[in-house]
């Protein structure tokens, strides 16, 4: 479950002699004797816990972050994206230190150690929201760029149709059937997040892929002269240029959201103490990701860059084999996204679990709740990427204020709490600063989405 402690006899590096002693422990059996029919566990590995936590990262915010630069410039934008990787590692710091003092192996754990029963669900609640709307948008977009869209009144045809033409059988629901059951589905099956070590390396692959492209492209555009310089700082020239350098707060301040995964990562450690050096490894490997990305992004597009970078190359770019390079682009980042949905699922499964049975006996020890859960939640978010038109405006509200309450308003919260009198002042300080920055960057993400729903639906009103 996702709700209960578990207390260990005594403090070791090594996770293989730790015993459970509370049946609401999120942890999965790590010893045969342990689970009645389990297969020997020992421990997840660095580099399988390095990968999966980079994939719980890097998900479809990569796209938005060049357009970050246009906004600030490459400096300040780089500058930002260093800037939150080390506001991310400490809020993550906070996380599992105040977790250790309570004994506590889950997030929800922690939140009911500082705040009861109601913390406790209100994060449960949170990573409702967030990993569903996650999730129901990465369908979207595999649908959008495998079988095209017509969202906007004009018809964008995607890869299948573009190489096979247009027939039944490459239509939007049907390849997100044979996708949720061919893919999502026995992924989504395994019981223990580092049975995706493999899944998540492929998907920093696949991640990589797009950057390699990227950077390739650039680099032919710069060497034949038709790349112009980039703009180091951003062009503030009125009030409302300088309002609009706010805009990219919530896209940075979510960029790295991760803190729902990171305690059963933890716990499926076979050195407890190497947590940390995962954390960093992982944002370290994040960080270089997103500025390369933003960089050369913003280097090929300059101020074409649009606020998703894939749809730029949905045009022609200026070079040979444009169009296959376009293609390769689209399918390994839908690849990509379709081996994200795993590591994002697992942590949505857990506190579903844990929020609709919090005192039953964990969920890798009951496979008929494993199996509904499961297949309800596969279930619902099929339907919500397919029959419900308006569910990403909905998502783009509530996406964004669960989301930093997840990396940043919870953490900072347990810290001010303080329940086990083990917060500096600093830490007080820098809790502070988390949280002013996570309500301002909802209210900036708040307001720029109803602006834009309303500008949208009054579109044919008077022009200014």
């Amino acid at each position: 479950m996702t709700i209960g402690d578990i207390s260990p006899k005594k403090e070791r590096k090594s996770r293989r002699s730790k015993h459970v002693v509370d049946e609401k422990a999120p942890l999965l059996p790590k010893r045969q004797d342990e689970a009645g029919g389990y297969d020997e566990f020992n421990g997840a590995s660095f580099t399988g816990a390095v990968f999966n936590l980079s994939t719980t990262i890097v998900g479809a915010g990569i796209m938005a972050l060049p357009a970050t630069m246009k906004v600030l410039g490459l400096i300040l934008g780089i500058a930002m994206i260093v800037f939150m990787a080390f506001l991310t590692d400490a809020s993550i710091e906070f996380l599992l230190r105040f977790s250790r003092a309570g004994k506590s192996t889950s997030y929800g754990g922690l939140m009911g150690d500082a705040f009861g029963k109601y913390g406790r669900i209100f994060l449960q609640v949170c990573v409702l929201v967030n990993n569903i709307g996650v999730l129901i948008v990465y369908m979207i977009i595999i649908g959008d760029v495998l079988s095209g869209t017509s969202s906007s009144g004009v018809h964008h045809a995607g890869v299948l149709e573009g190489w096979l033409g247009e027939h039944w059988w490459n239509g939007r629901t049907f390849v997100l059937i044979v996708t949720t059951l061919g893919i999502f589905s026995p992924l989504a099956c395994f019981k223990r997040i580092d049975s995706l070590r493999f899944t998540s390396a492929l998907s920093v692959a696949l991640a990589v892929v797009f950057l390699v492209i990227t950077v390739g492209i650039a680099i032919i555009k710069l060497i034949s002269g038709t790349v112009m310089m980039p703009r180091l700082l951003p062009d503030v020239t009125d009030l409302t240029s300088f309002w609009k350098l706010f805009t990219t707060v919530p896209v940075l301040v979510t960029a790295y959201i991760c803190h729902y995964n990171v305690h059963s990562i933890d716990n499926e450690l076979e050195d407890s103490t190497q947590i940390r050096p995962v954390v960093r490894t992982a944002l370290a490997l994040c960080s270089t990701v997103y500025i390369m990305t933003s960089f050369f992004g913003f280097l090929l597009f300059g101020d074409a860059t649009m606020d998703d970078v894939l749809a730029n190359f949905d045009t022609n770019l200026g070079i040979p084999y444009s169009s296959l390079l376009n293609d390769a682009v689209r399918v390994s980042y839908a690849a990509h996204l379709m081996l994200v949905f795993p590591i994002v699922f697992y942590p949505l499964r857990l506190n579903m679990d844990g929020l609709l049975f919090p005192y039953s006996s964990p969920l890798a020890q009951s496979n008929t709740r494993f199996a509904c859960i499961t297949a309800g939640l596969i279930a619902v978010i099929f339907l919500g990427a397919n029959f419900i038109p308006s569910i990403w405006d909905a998502f783009q509200f509530t996406g964004a204020t669960a989301a930093v309450c997840l990396g940043f308003i919870f953490p900072a919260a347990v810290t001010l709490r303080n329940h086990h009198f083990i917060a500096t002042k600093k830490d007080k300080m820098l809790a502070l600063f988390m949280i002013v920055l996570a309500v301002f960057s909802n209210a900036v993400a708040i307001y720029s989405d109803a602006y834009a729903l309303f500008k949208k639906n009054s579109g044919a009103g008077p022009r200014a």
